[in-house]
């Protein structure tokens, strides 16, 4: 049986007060609507279909042909939207309706619901939450054997429905040919003249097929973004959510309230994050690791026992046994090799540093292939820019670079080389030699008692 999601992303979204389309605000840089779009397909939903509205441009430019779309030019309802995708629901298998703004649904909800609706053979089946304050939701509203009657709204509900705490959650699963044949039947005829999709409810009820509702016991699923401050609190649901999963899969947070890591990140096992750190993107960290306070990593691949302090490292690899920081930036498309170490204050930019490497501090590296156990002097930098373009160098195993040396690219400093302190190397250096590029050292006596004089 084919399954397709519909999801509605028309919507303004004027609490939001910003000009950009309320489903592409972001949770852990991902648009809103990309939630339930994933957990729609990791769920078996093999079509996604976006009703889009409101920037409907941009919501197509952010997805481009990864989905399909229907445009509801006119908000007139929930139901309304869904009819604006009548071609894609086509005529056999499930639909399952979604919304744009409630990103943490997941894939595991999804599929119980699913589950469900098979089993009981249901027309529709309503996703659906017990909770403590039901206030402003629309009640489930059952008979004395707990089968499903109605949905009734808080305006319309008696004093006994509203004591009730199951709640519509707003999502669906509609054989498509019973959804296609409700729509067709739904007016405008309330006081807002819009179409709403639970009317198709009352009358796949009223016609005598099977409805019926699940409860999830956790009503975080169905949580709506409306404004900021739910931004807010889908953001700290979904970053309590992750970090749980680290934890259960062997990770040590020191302090999960502030640490934030984007949902595709993986961390092995017996790794400790310190408190502040932000893990982005596509990012793996093996496992024995410490990401010391305050770092940000973002989509690198980090081997096994690496030690991370107070750093940045962005689109990147490090590999086993590093020591980088603190306060050290590794800029993208590097590649440091085993057991390096980049100590404090050292920027590496589109480099690659051969194990056993160790740059202590105070260093530049950019545009450059560096070789096994070298060592860097304090205050080495890699002059790669003339002002026009970039340029490489290449320094090869066992170089010692002194103190304080300029490498002017393109430069290729040999094996077994040494710089004195303080040269500038504007010429390749061959194998097992001293390079020394500075002025001779001259003393002129009492040069300064001659000057106070004057």
């Amino acid at each position: 049986m084919k399954t397709k999601s519909i999801i509605l992303a028309a919507g303004q979204g004027t609490r939001m007060k910003s000009g950009t389309s309320k489903v592409l605000h972001e949770i852990f840089h991902k648009p809103l609507v990309y939630y339930p779009i994933e957990a729609a397909r990791y769920a078996g939903a093999q079509e996604v279909c976006l009703v889009v509205g409101h920037k409907s441009e941009e919501v197509m430019k952010t997805f481009g042909d990864t989905v399909k779309y229907a445009l509801q030019a006119e908000r007139l309802g929930t139901g309304h939207a869904v009819m604006q995708a009548m071609d894609f629901i086509g005529d056999d298998g499930e639909i399952l309706v979604l919304y744009g703004d409630t990103p943490l649904i997941t894939a595991q909800t999804i599929e119980k619901m699913l589950a469900f609706h098979r089993k009981k053979k249901n027309a529709v089946t309503v996703l659906s939450a017990l909770v403590d304050d039901p206030t402003g939701y629309g009640r489930i509203v059952r008979d004395e054997s707990k089968h499903f009657v109605k949905i009734v709204e808080q305006k319309d509900a008696t004093d006994e429905e509203k004591r009730i705490t199951e709640i519509n959650g707003g999502m669906y699963v509609f054989e498509a040919k019973h959804l296609k044949s409700a729509l067709s039947k739904i007016t405008n005829n309330n006081k807002q003249q819009e179409y709403y999709l639970t009317d198709t409810i009352e009358i796949l009820l009223h016609e005598g097929y099977n409805v019926d509702a699940i409860a999830i016991m956790n009503p975080d699923d169905i949580l709506g973004v409306n404004s900021r401050e739910q931004l807010a609190q889908a953001t700290a649901i979904m970053k309590q959510r992750i970090n749980r999963k680290h934890m259960d899969n062997g990770v040590t947070l020191i302090d999960p309230h502030h640490t934030y890591i984007d949902p595709e990140v993986e961390i092995g096992q017996d790794t400790v994050i310190e408190p502040g750190c932000i893990i982005e993107g596509n990012t793996s960290i093996g496992e024995n690791c410490l990401i010391g306070y305050n770092t940000k990593i973002r989509n690198c691949k980090v081997g096994n026992s690496v030690a991370i302090e107070s750093s940045m490292l962005i689109d990147s690899q490090i590999d086993e046994g590093c020591h980088i920081g603190p306060f050290a930036y590794i800029r993208p498309n590097s590649h440091i090799g085993a057991k390096v170490k980049i100590g404090d204050f050292v920027e590496i930019k589109n480099a690659t540093i051969g194990e056993g490497t160790k740059v202590s501090h105070l260093t530049y590296i950019g545009d450059a292939d560096v070789g096994c156990d070298v060592n860097f002097g304090c205050g080495t930098v890699v002059v790669n820019y003339d002002g026009e373009k970039k340029h490489r160098t290449i320094i090869k195993d066992h170089a010692f670079i002194g103190c304080n040396t300029n490498l002017v690219s393109p430069v290729v400093i040999e094996e077994n080389v040494y710089t004195a302190a303080g040269s500038t190397i504007t010429q390749d250096v061959p194998k097992n030699s001293l390079a020394i590029a500075r002025a001779r050292q001259e003393i002129k006596p009492e040069w300064v008692t001659k000057k106070r004089q004057k």
